[in-house]
């Protein structure tokens, strides 16, 4: 299927979806000339079989740089929900790419750390971006009443709103939604749309709404995923699940 310029592939379920776009990342990352090729990583329960998928796969991860989209504002590396634990434990120590740029939530100034991820990114382009789709359609920590298409910053501190954290909640990261942070640093739309291609894999019919949302509603920052029809090379995973809302 295809919406605008978004290519959709729809799976039986989360497993073959999972390997049928890290089998595509595969063909990309291939093609690529150069000696280093940049890759942002999603992370979350959403992410899983894509990683259990790039692990069959015959990539040269000695020639990959790995960046990641977002981290909590004060979150120890440590800590079980840290997305720089995340990445070290299913990246970094799981498929040994040649090296790993970490964002601080912890760094004691945050807003300096986010100017210095800023300008990794600026100067290290994005080659793939495996971005991920929120429940209430964020890319990153890019929640509706946040995400700013035309946003100047690459990387900001971001309030999260109720429904990204209760999605973080009922994924099993945290005991309660008070232990949620409420704010986190974050690659802002901009940034994930500088990316040269995007493959995004969203299984679970709990982002059924989101998906369809993004795929056939208004581009609005009221759906900031929905911003990806505009991307030039971007393929989106779904399984069963999370593509029952559309039409044939």
């Amino acid at each position: 299927m295809q919406f605008d310029n978004v290519k959709v592939k729809i799976y039986d379920n989360a497993q073959a979806l999972g390997l049928a776009a890290a089998a595509e990342a595969r063909e990309y990352l291939q093609s690529l000339t150069g000696e280093v090729k940049n890759v942002l990583f999603s992370t979350g329960a959403s992410q899983f079989t894509l990683m259990d998928g790039l692990k069959e796969q015959e990539i040269d991860w000695q020639r990959v740089h790995g960046y990641h989209l977002d981290e909590y504002k004060g979150m120890s590396p440590d800590h079980p929900a840290s997305f720089r634990l995340w990445i070290q434990t299913r990246i970094e120590e799981a498929l040994r790419p040649k090296k790993v740029e970490y964002l601080h939530g912890d760094a004691e100034d945050v807003e300096k750390e986010c100017q210095r991820y800023a300008e990794l990114i600026q100067n290290n382009p994005i080659d793939l971006g495996f971005i991920g789709i929120g429940e209430n359609g964020h890319i990153a920590f890019n929640d509706p009443p946040v995400a700013d298409f035309a946003d100047p910053l690459l990387v900001k501190v971001v309030e999260l709103d109720e429904a990204c954290r209760r999605q973080q909640l009922g994924e099993g990261w945290f005991p309660t939604l008070e232990d949620v942070p409420k704010e986190a640093l974050t690659l802002t739309v901009p940034a994930i749309m500088s990316c040269k291609k995007i493959i995004s894999v969203v299984p679970d019919g709990r982002k059924a709404q989101a998906v369809l949302n993004a795929l056939t509603g208004p581009i609005s920052t009221a759906c900031p995923a929905s911003i990806l029809r505009t991307h030039s090379e971007v393929t989106l995973y779904l399984d069963r699940d999370s593509a029952s809302l559309l039409k044939d």
